[in-house]
């Protein structure tokens, strides 16, 4: 069981697990482990999290989430598969924390007088200056 925070956990019969052979550090180690861990995690079809996180996840990170709605995370960091395991895990929590964070709604405001009136200054400024440019014929 993968506990995010304390209303949100995931059964770890959700998570597919894959494995391949990863760059990096190692030595002849690389050639013959498979230590990189690739997590598939079929989030659509998902009742552990909440409808709303899965939506944010997919507007935040829509490389990472295929077509059919599986959650893709691998982590090839450690030489050895469990830690990358537990790292993709890791990735995975700060992922849907990250997603479960509700946005601060943005707030239209309105400029204030002392920037229109910069702005129509730096204007009649650029105005002027260009107007110098041209070729007066006397």
């Amino acid at each position: 069981m993968l506990e995010v925070d304390e209303t949100i956990r995931i059964p770890s019969e959700e998570f597919a697990w894959s494995y391949a052979r990863s760059g990096g550090p190692g030595g002849q180690n690389v050639n013959k482990v498979e230590s990189k861990a690739v997590l598939r995690w079929p989030m659509a079809a998902s009742e552990s999290v909440p409808v709303r996180i899965k939506v944010r996840i997919r507007e935040l990170f829509p490389s990472r989430v295929t077509e059919d709605g599986d959650l893709l995370i691998s982590s090839q960091e450690h030489r050895d598969r469990e830690r990358n395991r537990e790292a993709c895990l890791a990735k995975l929590v700060e992922l849907i924390r990250k997603a479960a964070e509700r946005p601060t709604p943005r707030r239209a405001t309105k400029p204030t007088k002392g920037s229109k009136l910069r702005r129509l200054v730096a204007k009649k400024h650029d105005a002027k200056r260009k107007a110098n440019r041209t070729v007066k014929d006397e």
